[in-house]
């Protein structure tokens, strides 16, 4: 009998037939437990057309924009602040998360099973933790994306670290030069880019979270968009995301444009 199976596709192993039925049904699996029901999805456009249509226009009136613009710089505040500080904090954690650097392999496997804890942490619940232990407030919002940081940058610091060209480092190590000194003369200049662009990508990571922190008291202009949905006044609601969205947007261009014009220096 004649194979009709494409060249271009393998006739599956009875292994991998199974494996990739288990998979589907695991996807299914999710679905049941995820709720999803077409009844809700074909019915769902109607209603997104009724808040649509009660949303808009946008709330725009002088005095909303006012507060909602002081908010909304609260929220930059505390992306900045708490995203600088976490680059900070973040390299010396690296310096020990790097394999081969300046820490042995059991502070490294330690120092990387805390930043992996750090990110299996959502950045709401650190909000959560830091409005207990110091009020509600902008203040806890910025302690939450300072540990949130620490774990995406201190991570990645150290990939960057351990991926840099080898080369200086070797000549260092060759001339008699300490681990640290190796570290700070030629490690660390050769991540530096990476550091940077690392960094940007933190900083945009920070401001997305920020706008959300408001929503369980840590500052900010999601406390604003909760009132309004609370209040069922869609159009101040509406205000807060297209604010959100602008500002989220213009924090990416920019950011992607720094991190074009470092990698077209570095070249």
């Amino acid at each position: 009998m004649t194979d009709l199976t494409p060249a271009r596709f393998e006739r599956p192993t009875a292994l991998a037939f199974l494996g990739y039925a288990f998979g589907i049904t695991i996807v299914f699996w999710c679905l049941a437990g995820a709720g999803f029901s077409i009844d809700k999805v074909v019915s769902s456009p109607p209603r997104f057309a009724d808040f649509a249509a009660r949303a808009f226009p946008p709330n725009l009136d002088p005095q909303v924009l006012s507060r909602l613009g002081w908010k909304m710089v609260e929220t930059l505040q505390i992306a900045v602040a708490g995203a600088a500080i976490g680059v900070i904090l973040s390299l010396p954690v690296a310096l020990l998360a790097a394999r081969g650097l300046i820490a042995g392999p059991w502070a490294n496997q330690i120092t990387r099973t805390l930043l992996s804890f750090i990110r299996a942490v959502p950045d709401i619940a650190w909000a959560l933790v830091f409005v207990v232990a110091v009020g509600l407030g902008p203040f806890a919002g910025m302690l939450a994306i300072v540990v949130d940081t620490i774990g995406f940058c201190g991570r990645f610091f150290a990939d960057d670290m351990e991926s840099a060209e080898k080369g200086p480092a070797e000549s260092l190590t060759a001339t008699g030069a300490r681990k640290m000194d190796v570290v700070v003369c030629a490690t660390i200049p050769a991540a530096t880019p990476a550091f940077i662009s690392t960094s940007l990508y933190a900083l945009e990571k920070a401001v997305r979270s920020s706008t959300i922190l408001g929503l369980v008291g840590a500052g900010g202009i999601g406390i604003e968009l909760k009132v309004g949905f609370d209040l069922f006044d869609y159009p101040t609601a509406m205000t807060v995301i297209l604010m959100i969205a602008v500002v989220v947007i213009g924090i990416e261009q920019v950011s992607g444009w720094a991190r074009t014009r470092i990698i077209g220096e570095e070249r």
